[in-house]
């Protein structure tokens, strides 16, 4: 049993977050925490010249409300979102709160992950804790 899980969640299609999260559950310790982390790519410097501060702000509380939003009956998992690039910023965030399991949900890997690796390919090489991996 696990007593500080870490949920990374993305977005996008086909992404299964409530399995990863009843996975979580089912891995948790009596009185652990389970935290549901969304990260926002950082927008490039030459661009986030041209956006309005309120408009970053607005977009984070967006976010924010689509996490929760994306957690429906998971109430006793915090969510937790941040800025930055997907798979060092999920590795970073894990550290910083001791996570001793990320439990990140993944696709069937294509041509392109085989010469770039997709972001829980980079959380599974790079973890200092363990990771279950949800296809």
């Amino acid at each position: 049993m696990y007593s500080t899980i870490l949920v990374p969640i993305a977005f996008e299609e086909g992404r299964d977050s409530s399995a990863a999260l009843d996975i979580a559950k089912a891995l948790l310790a009596p009185g652990g925490t389970i935290t549901a982390l969304h990260v926002i790519e950082e927008v490039p410097s030459y661009a986030s010249t041209y956006l309005d501060e309120s408009l970053i702000v607005e977009a984070r509380k967006s976010v924010m409300h689509a996490l929760a939003a994306k957690l429906g009956d998971h109430k006793d998992v915090t969510p937790h979102v941040v800025t930055g690039h997907s798979g060092r910023t999920i590795l970073e965030e894990a550290g910083r709160m001791g996570a001793d399991l990320i439990v990140i949900a993944s696709h069937r890997p294509g041509l392109q992950d085989y010469f770039l690796g997709s972001t829980a390919a980079r959380v599974v090489r790079h973890a200092k804790c363990c990771v279950h991996v949800i296809r």
